[in-house]
Formats: C-alpha cells, structure tokens, sequence
C-alpha cells in the first residue's frame, strides 16, 4: 500500500513567486489498484508522481509503503521498487545502445555490477520472449539502436523495460501523449495486459478522457492541489466521459474561464 499524509509542497519558497500546490493532501492507493488521474494543468498531476518518486521534496508530510517511511529516501533507491515511463518516448530509453543493450540495462536493475559482460547471452531468448508480445516485430532487431525506432516502439519498449524486473509500483507520466491516436492505442493496450498479467499497482496521469474511463478501476480528478473526483468500482465504472468534460467545464465557470 502506498500511503501520502499531511503532504505540503511550496513552489519558489520564500520568494515574490511562491505558490503552495499541496496543503495538508492525503492519498492512499491499496496493492493492486489501476488509478487514473486527470485534471487541468497545474492541478498537480505531474508534480504527485515526482513525489511519489521522489524527484521533487516535500515541504511537510510523509510517505509510507507498506508501512514503512520513504519521505527522506533517495529517488534511486525508490526506483528499485517502483517503474516509470516518461512523456517522451526518448526518455526511458538509451538511443546510442541496441536493443539488446537496452533490455540488458533494464535486466540488471538493482543488481550489483562487476567487472564482466553486460550482456548474458543465455537471457537472449528470455528477450525475444518477452519483445515479441509487444507484436511489433522488435523480436527480430536485437542488434538495431534504439535511436532508429519509432516513437511508438520505443514507449513499447520503454514499458517493457520499466516491468523487466520485479517492481511495486508503475508510474505512467501520460505516457501516450506524444504518440499518434494508433500508436496510443496499442501502447493503452500493452500496457494494461502487463498490469494485468504482473499484478501492479498503477497510477496513470492521463489528459486522454476515455482511456481514464476505460482503464483501471479507481479515478482521480485533481484541481488545484485537491482531489475533486475519487471513484472506484461500481462508481468509477458509472463515470462517462461526459461527466468528466462536465466537471471541468464547471471548474473553468468557477475560475472566471
């Protein structure tokens, strides 16, 4: 269980631009839920993730998993038990490595490392395996580097990477927003087949609508450093997308938008 109490996050402290985007913000999210969270620029999306992740501090507050405190742990130590895809397909990937080199990185993940080959050829089966569910043929390109490949195949394999090893937590930072609507669709698919299949704890930052509708079973709607919207179950599978549009035409009204 991932577990945020009493969160407070000052941007800019101390100076003519401080803005305070979490004040006393609490969240729990139980093992094995899917939460999708949208909500307006600024609202907070991004900025809960890092915080989870630990790339931004907190001014106050705590963080616990499965009980124990991470507040004050390093972001690279967190990242043994949690995946991240990023926005950017370039991002969670080495473009100048191969394929094989990749997955060979990512196989190694909190592993200790010794003067020998970063590749083990005996995991090279393990590897085609794995990239051929992708279904976009990656099997067979082993040897190419990963700066020749698609936007979408790089986020194909920049999730596969994330879930190579054994993790808690899969953060996705709205991870088909620079794909085409095809791509985003495969990309929504694969992902929620490795959730499913790898039982994760997942939280998704989305301004895509329907795929918040669509996938998951718990949903967030952030405004302002709030939680506006929580719903799981049998209330988040009630929600359509034309409730969603209808909150947020109703916030912009009550911002003078």
């Amino acid at each position: 269980m991932l577990e945020l109490r009493h969160i407070d996050k000052y941007y800019n402290p101390g100076t003519v631009n401080e803005m305070c985007l979490f004040q006393d913000f609490s969240l729990k999210i139980e093992d094995g839920e899917f939460v999708s969270v949208v909500g307006s620029n600024g609202s907070g999306k991004t900025s809960l993730l890092n915080i989870i992740c630990g790339s931004i501090d907190v001014e106050c507050g705590q963080i616990f998993v499965d009980g124990r405190d991470i507040t004050h742990m390093r972001e690279y130590a967190r990242h043994g038990r949690i995946g991240r895809v990023f926005q950017n397909p370039a991002a969670g990937t080495s473009p100048g490595m191969t394929i094989l080199e990749n997955l060979s990185l990512a196989d190694n993940k909190g592993k200790h490392f010794f003067l020998g080959r970063g590749i083990n050829e005996k995991r090279i089966p393990y590897y085609k395996e794995e990239l051929s569910r992708l279904r976009l043929g990656l099997e067979d390109k082993l040897d190419v580097k990963v700066g020749s490949l698609s936007g979408g195949q790089r986020q194909a394999l920049a999730l596969l990477m994330s879930t190579m090893t054994p993790i808690e937590f899969l953060i996705l930072d709205e991870h088909t927003a620079a794909l085409d609507p095809k791509t985003a669709e495969i990309i929504m698919e694969l992902t929620d087949e490795i959730v499913r299949q790898k039982h994760l704890t997942t939280i998704m930052v989305t301004h895509n609508l329907r795929y918040a509708v669509e996938y998951g079973n718990r949903l967030l709607m952030m405004h302002e450093g709030r939680t506006i919207i929580d719903a799981a179950g049998e209330e988040k599978a009630a929600l359509g997308v034309e409730d969603l549009l209808g909150r947020f035409n109703e916030i912009s009204i009550e911002c003078g938008n």
